[in-house]
């Protein structure tokens, strides 16, 4: 694959067979600057785990303490009453039930996040074919199929996001931009990688985390000492 000579000269800046702290990382990741508009810094964490089992399928949330510099859009799904009430004084920007439903069925995906009571999963479930393939689908285990539709608003406007291994047993993010200030991208990026360590399956066998990379929207991937999850708890 061809890159543009300001990709060309960013590699030569990175030492491609060492392995950078976080602070390190971020600086080099920061520095690049390769694209006219204002790039996302992206992690990649290579995990010792089979996603083929449900036991070793690592899938989580975590709150970043500085957001991932983006507006998030959150579509309320519930029945006309208190809880559309709430949800709109929460900040949703989109709350109801039906009209949404029909307007999803018609091909409206137009927001990032849909949180949902459990009362109408019964409806949202048929929505599978159109809301999974998106990442939209409403979860329990994410925190966006509750009756405390406020609370969970307001968490996914502050910075909660979801996150899940893929079938090659990467995790794969956006933890912010690259306009954020160094601390703030360093510990978004500590705070993701502590929250997977936790999570880490007893069925895991061998090594948790194989390799991890950051990188920016067009920017060539930086190497992540993988020693640094050790310290984390």
């Amino acid at each position: 694959m061809k890159h543009g000579k300001k990709y060309e000269a960013a590699v030569k800046g990175i030492d491609l067979a060492k392995e950078y702290t976080v602070e390190e990382a971020v600086s080099l990741v920061k520095g690049m600057k390769l694209a006219n508009f204002d790039e996302s810094v992206d992690i990649a964490m290579r995990l010792g785990v089979d996603p083929r089992k449900a036991d070793q399928i690592v899938r989580g949330t975590v709150s970043l303490p500085h957001g991932i510099g983006k507006t998030v859009r959150v579509l309320v799904l519930t029945k006309a009453g208190p809880k559309q009430e709430e949800a709109r004084a929460a900040g949703a920007d989109h709350v109801g039930f039906e009209d949404y439903i029909e307007q999803i069925k018609g091909g409206f995906t137009d927001v990032d996040v849909i949180v949902a009571t459990p009362d109408v999963m019964g409806e949202v479930g048929k929505l599978g074919r159109i809301l999974g393939p998106r990442g939209l689908m409403p979860n329990p285990k994410s925190g966006t199929v509750t009756m405390d539709v406020a609370k969970a608003v307001q968490e996914v406007k502050a910075g909660k996001i979801e996150f899940r291994v893929d079938r090659y047993g990467i995790l794969h993010t956006n933890l912010g931009k690259s306009s954020f200030d160094a601390d703030k991208l360093v510990e978004n990026i500590t705070a993701f990688m502590t929250t997977v360590m936790r999570m880490k399956p007893s069925a895991a066998k061998g090594a948790y985390v194989k390799s991890i990379h950051l990188s920016s929207t067009m920017g060539p991937s930086v190497k992540i000492d993988r020693t640094i999850t050790n310290t984390l708890h």
